[in-house]
């Protein structure tokens, strides 16, 4: 597309002049949806790919995401693949459809290193790093239960910008906020909560960064939490963190929500217990996790507990330092389907049954599947 190629050449992103106006946003979306199911045009136009592919734009290739899971009328209209009705492609913004890696992008050269997301442009951002890149692009497709549900509204998230490319993300749970919608519990302690970097940006010290930034935001809090539990590279980046910053192992916890003191596991003190029992070994280096509260590996999935949050799954930093995976496999994109919907023009959002996705793909909303005997999810 011309548009496409004029924005590209001129350096211009959605996140750079998104209006901060859900939505109005929300609106803009619904009509030009309205506009391919008509199917005014004799011939329908193209979204080229960058491989070159062209997808038509037509009502059964688009479909509506959540950007919130508690506020379901905040939403993007996105453009999927006709090959693969799990891939999304494209996201339609500002009267266009952007691919979806122009959207993770900026011209704002004072968007560098960490920023903390406040825009309706930079939750998008957020949202695709997390329920689209990570969700089904970089991670092990085999496994459908190691992703991160779409974030709330009112979670608070740094995203790690380099390059004029958002990254990377952490997500943390503030002191003093509910620990979910079902309690009036509320956490402790300031939590570092879900993490996340892209593919080619691992082993360059950005977990590290991100855990360091963390601490450094809350200097004042005389104890930070990891959400339980903890993955095997997450606790890789904790070792290597914690032994470069003495000051700051008295103060990091493994913890579950609330975070009581019967409910914090002192980081450090595990590390050391581990190194003692196997002199060449770190936790994180097996499957056998150092928590005491089962298997957090890659092959088993993330463990959870009874009251925790149960609107996400959580893998803290399983892809922060483990070697790139294989990206194939016949696993469905679960964030993906839990996150997107086609939606009717004057539908109410989130009312009727759940309906199937585009061309048979993504459908449903966002739920938190049922606990085995073992306690995983």
């Amino acid at each position: 597309m011309e548009a496409e190629a004029t924005r590209r050449a001129a350096g211009i992103y959605p996140v750079d002049i998104l209006e901060d106006d859900p939505a109005g946003h929300g609106e803009a979306a619904l009509a030009y949806y309205a506009t391919l199911r008509e199917g005014a045009r004799s011939s329908p136009e193209v979204f080229s790919l960058p491989t070159g592919e062209q997808v038509k734009l037509e009502a059964s290739s688009a479909c509506f995401c959540a950007v919130y899971p508690d506020a379901p009328q905040h939403k993007i209209l996105v453009l999927v693949n006709p090959q693969d009705t799990k891939t999304v492609v494209a996201v339609y913004m500002k009267e266009s459809w952007w691919a979806t890696e122009d959207v993770l992008r900026t011209s704002d050269p004072a968007r560098e290193g960490l920023m903390k997301v406040q825009s309706f442009g930079e939750r998008i951002v957020l949202f695709l790093l997390n329920v689209v890149i990570f969700g089904r692009l970089e991670r092990n497709l085999d496994d459908d239960h190691m992703f991160f549900l779409p974030h709330s509204g009112k979670e608070e998230a740094k995203i790690l910008w380099r390059d004029g490319a958002a990254v990377g993300f952490y997500t943390t749970k503030a002191k003093g906020s509910l620990c979910g919608d079902g309690t009036g519990a509320c956490y402790l302690l300031p939590v570092f909560d879900t993490v996340f970097v892209r593919r080619r940006y691992r082993r360059q010290g950005l977990g590290l960064a991100m855990l360091r930034d963390f601490c450094e935001t809350f200097r004042e809090d005389e104890a930070l939490g990891v959400s339980w539990p903890i993955s095997p590279a997450m606790y890789q980046v904790c070792r290597k963190f914690l032994a470069a910053h003495p000051e700051e192992r008295g103060r990091l916890w493994e913890v579950e929500p609330p975070g009581a003191w019967g409910q914090r596991g002192s980081i450090w003190l595990k590390v050391q217990l581990q190194q003692s029992r196997h002199p060449d070994s770190h936790p994180g280096s097996s499957k056998e996790d150092v928590n005491g509260h089962g298997r957090t590996s890659q092959d088993d999935g993330p463990s959870q507990s009874d009251n925790r949050e149960g609107s996400k799954e959580r893998i803290s930093g399983e892809e922060l330092e483990k070697d790139d995976q294989d990206c194939t496999g016949k696993g469905a994109a679960g964030p993906l389907r839990r996150a997107c919907r086609p939606e009717l023009p004057g539908q109410k959002p989130g009312g009727g049954p759940p309906t199937p996705g585009c061309r048979g793909g993504p459908g449903g909303s966002a739920h938190r599947p049922g606990p085995d005997s073992q306690g995983r999810i």
